[in-house]
């Protein structure tokens, strides 16, 4: 048993492998009164690396993606909060989420951000940062679950856009709708089972879109990319 603190909530972690610990080494704080507890059961260790089949999954490793989702069941409707794969970086004190199916290459577009603008971009989650509405404007967060290049800050930024990219031969940026951009995003969230936890979701993704503008980058790998998107969202 650990405690860590991620989006600004204290969690509770009740762990039976390391695994979980050493990753979430960064995010630790000391013992408190816990906003969440999160656990995995014997039963959602084994149905998880069934799920996850293809990579081979130890317990330890499945025990990690158990914890994570029980404590993003947990964010929509206790804390205004919620999970939204993509990868988030911060530049000029703005937050920047892009959005892709996977193997598309949001790694490598963030990688594109670091080589055109240098060390005044930090990337604060490479996979899975936490979306959370607090004090009047949407902040994203930094988690210890990052993906598999494993890039994680224990931070948060103000959330400033959406770019969600599909790869294409050509550098092109367009601002979408909410209507295209819902699509968009529900394949990209954690969407819950119980409809309670649903009818808390929905109005936060709606303040989502209301709130923060959405682009469609069309992209290749070319350093120019990274400029092209740039200039079409600041």
């Amino acid at each position: 048993m650990f405690y860590i603190k991620i989006a600004d909530i204290k969690v509770r972690v009740d762990n039976k492998y390391k695994y979980v610990y050493n990753l979430c080494r960064d995010y630790m704080i000391d013992e408190c009164e816990p906003d969440i507890i999160a656990s995995a059961t014997v039963e959602d260790i084994e149905c998880e690396k069934i799920a996850s089949c293809d990579i081979k999954a130890s317990d330890a490793y499945a025990e990690g993606v158990c914890i994570y989702r029980n404590i993003c069941k947990q964010l929509p409707q206790k804390f205004d909060a919620y999970l939204f794969h993509s990868a988030l970086i911060e530049y000029e004190g703005r937050g920047y989420a892009f959005s892709a199916k996977s193997g598309t290459g949001k790694s490598t577009h963030i990688a594109l951000w670091q080589k055109e603008f240098g060390e005044d971009v930090h990337v604060i989650n490479g996979d899975k940062p936490i979306l959370r509405y607090t004090n009047g404007e949407i902040m994203a967060y930094g988690t210890p679950w990052c993906g598999k290049e494993n890039i994680s800050t224990n931070a948060s930024v103000p959330l400033r856009a959406i770019c969600f990219i599909e790869r294409d031969e050509k550098n092109s940026i367009v601002r979408i709708s909410a209507s295209d951009a819902i699509s968009r995003i529900f394949h990209q969230i954690l969407t819950p089972r119980d409809m309670e936890t649903l009818d808390s979701l929905f109005p936060l993704l709606d303040l989502t879109l209301r709130t923060i503008p959405c682009y469609l980058l069309r992209c290749n790998m070319d350093p120019e990319a990274a400029r092209v998107a740039y200039n079409g969202m600041k």
